[in-house]
């Protein structure tokens, strides 16, 4: 079956009641060449193998199909949809795979073959810790194109010293780097969010930390911005010792953690990683 004889989303979104559901965070992308722009955004995909996550009607999944990728696996957790993609997985044999399951319970590197990449249009609900979780695997990612809402990818691609820079933007930028890729109005989707929505283009740095100093960075970060407006040296008690770990990071205890650079943050992080052994 060719992908032109393929019903229309609209008339596979009608087939199979797939009402986009608020609990579930979605909101339908269904414009072909929006969807093409943003699979083009992900980069050159022929020969490697795609995560989409939450492909709902399979809008920008038949755009992904249409690059020279070798496989799409396409995690979806309402089982509507993962019926409503049936067609399109006869469509292309061998090169879709649909698994219904809970994307924050699946390891890429564990699903797919390298070379892996992630490109999706995420549920709104379960967007950052998604990232987080990929973020923590990324040495095994080739990169990602992610579209979150506006303000979240801000705050991924945030600068120090600016109200949007905090906790996601010191683990992604210190993993990866990142670049905001594209902004979409609210009437780009059905049905249309009350937000502005932006992709995020993730590209992982070469040297990989490791989970013993990635977990360091988690508990650092989040203790530097759980109470953003304190000085260092009162936000970091909660790690214990904190004047000592500033210091053996070169940092003054009276800075605050939006004024710290992502290096700053990795200095403070393997000091916490170092105590702890």
């Amino acid at each position: 079956m060719a992908d032109e004889t393929l019903p229309g989303l609209r008339e596979t979104i009608a087939r199979h009641g797939l009402d986009a559901r608020k609990s579930l965070g979605q909101h339908f992308l269904l414009d072909a060449a929006l969807c093409a722009r943003i699979a083009a955004l992900a980069g050159n995909l022929a020969g490697r193998h795609v995560l989409e996550v939450g492909p709902g009607p399979g809008g920008l999944t038949r755009a992904l199909l249409a690059t020279g990728a070798a496989e799409v696996v396409a995690v979806e957790l309402d089982r509507r949809a993962v019926a409503a993609l049936a067609d399109l997985a006869a469509a292309h044999p061998g090169r879709l795979r649909v698994i219904e399951g809970d994307a924050l319970r699946i390891d890429p590197a564990a699903l797919l073959p390298g070379p892996r990449r992630i490109v999706a249009n995420l549920p709104y609900n379960v967007a950052s810790p998604l990232l987080v979780g990929w973020l923590r695997g990324a040495a095994a990612i080739e990169g990602m194109a992610l579209m979150f809402q506006q303000e979240v990818a801000e705050r991924i691609c945030a600068a120090p010293g600016t109200d949007a820079y905090g906790r996601l933007s010191v683990l992604a930028q210190w993993r990866c780097r990142c670049a905001l890729l594209l902004r979409l109005p609210p009437g780009a989707f059905s049905p249309p969010p009350k937000v502005w929505s932006a992709v995020v283009g993730f590209t992982p740095h070469a040297e990989d930390p490791g989970p013993a100093l990635f977990a360091a960075m988690e508990r650092t970060t989040a203790a530097a911005f759980g109470q953003r407006r304190k000085m260092l040296r009162g936000a970091l008690k909660v790690l214990g010792e904190a004047e000592s770990l500033l210091a053996v990071a070169g940092i003054e205890g009276t800075r605050r953690a939006e004024t710290l650079s992502v290096a700053e943050f990795d200095r403070l992080a393997r000091a916490v990683l170092a105590r702890g052994r």
